[in-house]
């Protein structure tokens, strides 16, 4: 299975008033860089290490099926392989999501399609061979596609609003594809189908990356939202229904990295203090606001 990127349909996609907000937010982050101060590129480094951690745990929920906590993805990131009290299962399940999620970071540098089906190893994600071979053919189509696109000028690289809806539409069309070709394998089973759609993510988050559209995340529940979008979609298409459930999350994600990045602790404990102040204000004027004052009272200096 082969398919081509309709460019006609992605600039269908690439208006619709949701993408439109969330290019808008993604254009506000891509704006921030290159990032030159220090505090900045910190942030910008807490940001990447807690969107992993939330990949992680959201790919050990579905991967499980157990209630996997934050602080569990949070234990196994910073390097413990056992954790007094949680069943060993889930360590194993978060280690193993955070080797593929390691695994698939390299396809930015190296560009090798391949990584996609050594994360999914990894995952313990088995596709048949025929979906196998669709992927792997699906993935070799599109490349080339996108490829060809940017040599003639058709995916702009610049930051500007109209430039981010079409690289972020484009890869909503990706992703919509690859999407329909592992859930041919999945059956209905709901966790099944969630679990066969995993390596795809990880996937087109990196092609998201490589063509200068920042990653996102999806919750467990989100990604069985997403599913349950596309396979309830009808008429309007899944592409569609695809672009509808990603643009809003996609939005709210870029604008909570923007604001990550610009993090200032020290601004941010100035403006705590003038909040307090003016709620203790308030309230004290709230206290004594029944106490009228008296006009024949005897003016005091200070």
């Amino acid at each position: 299975m082969t398919i081509e990127l309709n460019r006609e349909a992605i600039a269908r996609i690439a208006a619709l008033p949701g993408v439109a907000e969330a290019a808008e937010a993604g254009s506000a982050l891509i704006s921030l860089w290159p990032l030159t101060e220090a505090m900045q590129m910190d942030n910008d480094a807490k940001y990447a290490e807690n969107l992993q951690v939330r990949v992680t745990h959201a790919f050990a929920r579905i991967l499980t099926g157990q209630d996997v906590t934050m602080p569990d993805a949070e234990f196994v990131y910073e390097g413990a392989d056992e954790i007094p009290g949680r069943p060993q299962s889930i360590v194993d399940t978060l280690l193993a999501a955070n080797d593929a999620y390691d695994t698939m970071a390299g396809y930015c540098t190296s560009g090798d399609a391949r990584l996609v089906f050594d994360a999914a190893a990894t995952l313990g994600v088995h596709w048949s061979d025929s979906v196998a071979h669709a992927v792997r053919a699906t993935i070799a189509d599109v490349e080339s596609q996108i490829e060809a696109d940017a040599v003639q000028g058709r995916l702009a690289a610049s930051g500007e609003p109209e430039d981010v809806a079409d690289r972020f539409a484009t890869a909503l069309a990706v992703c919509d594809a690859l999407l329909g070709v592992v859930a041919e394998d999945a059956g209905a089973d709901a966790r099944a189908r969630a679990t066969a759609v995993l390596p795809i993510l990880l996937y087109v988050n990196e092609l998201r990356e490589q063509c200068s559209i920042p990653r996102i995340c999806l919750t467990d529940w989100q990604i069985s939202g997403l599913l349950d979008a596309r396979a309830g979609s009808g008429d309007a298409g899944t592409l569609a229904a695809t672009a509808a459930y990603i643009a809003p999350l996609a939005r709210d994600e870029w604008t909570r990295h923007h604001d990550d990045v610009l993090w200032d602790p020290g601004e941010a404990k100035r403006r705590a203090k003038e909040e307090d102040e003016k709620r203790n204000k308030e309230a004290l004027a709230a206290k004594f606001a029944h106490i009228k004052d008296d006009p024949g009272k005897e003016a005091v200096e200070l």
